[in-house]
């Protein structure tokens, strides 16, 4: 697993409004149970389905956030597959802290586990053949840095996480523009070293067009396997440091054969649009 955590400088933030959405004006049972900090107590967490693991550091600093006493033990790695009924974690600390923060935390690591388990099925899917399966901007607003990194952790590589992060010419900017000539003209003078171009194109008259202007990064969406693979000798031929990747209706039985065209990325929302959140439970040792 090559994911790298957000700075919890960002992340604290997020972490600290989703806990004061969930805890309000108090934690009426927590608090009419249990004093702050005084008992301590342990816990435990638990798959209850098969999947990839993701998010028990962030999990552990859910905790730490209400109490930074809470040792949060992760038993398992981050990006591990595991199997139903295994443990995965061990938590120490104040009850409050623990029955507070739980319903956040595993909220945070059943979503971030759902996509890394789908992303890591797409993985599989092609992991013998070089094409490199990508993420992209269809994320679920407040959880991008999150969701992102879970596709990580499935495996996958990140596209750019923001608008500032690189330049995507598409269909609508391409139609505004007066076409893919015209996008890249008015674009390549106003971009900062070392930002490149990608252009998303639909036939192969684009295709040309985009090679003749100097796109960096050739997109095909949503083209039929066999324009495609005509698509991917035309760029090779042209110029074969461009960068080729596929994207629109990807799926886990369609993927392989997108690959096998030669492309260099295949780019999907499904792993985050898609997938179902992995079922996780806590329960407190007796």
């Amino acid at each position: 697993m090559n994911a790298i955590l957000p700075p919890f400088l960002i992340l604290d933030r997020l972490l600290q409004d989703w806990l004061a959405e969930d805890i309000g004006r108090g934690d009426r049972t927590t608090q009419s149970l249990f004093a702050t900090g005084s008992r301590t107590g342990e816990a435990h967490w638990i798959v209850k389905e098969s999947g990839v693991i993701a998010g028990l550091p962030i999990a552990a600093r859910v905790f730490q956030l209400l109490n930074p006493q809470v040792t949060f033990i992760a038993i398992v790695e981050e990006g591990q597959w595991c199997e139903k009924g295994q443990p995965i974690a061990q938590i120490i600390g104040a009850l409050d802290a623990l029955l507070t923060g739980e319903r956040v935390a595993l909220n945070l690591v059943m979503r971030l586990s759902g996509i890394a388990t789908a992303t890591h099925n797409y993985v599989e899917t092609i992991a013998d053949l070089p094409t490199q399966f990508v993420d992209t901007r269809k994320t679920t607003p407040g959880l991008r840095i999150l969701e992102k990194y879970a596709t990580q952790v499935g495996g996958a590589i990140n596209h750019r996480m923001g608008l500032d992060d690189g330049v995507m010419i598409k269909d609508n900017h391409i139609a505004a523009a007066g076409g893919i000539a015209n996008a890249i003209a008015q674009i390549r003078p106003r971009i900062p070293y070392p930002l490149t171009i990608e252009v998303e194109t639909e036939t192969l008259d684009q295709v040309a067009e985009a090679l003749q202007h100097g796109a960096d990064i050739i997109m095909l969406d949503n083209m039929p396997l066999d324009t495609m693979r005509q698509a991917v000798r035309m760029i090779r031929e042209t110029n074969d440091r461009i960068k080729i990747e596929a994207s629109g209706n990807i799926t886990l039985e369609t993927i392989r054969s997108v690959a096998e065209t030669g492309v260099d990325y295949i780019s999907s929302s499904a792993p985050i649009t898609r997938s179902t959140w992995l079922d996780l439970s806590m329960r407190m040792n007796a």
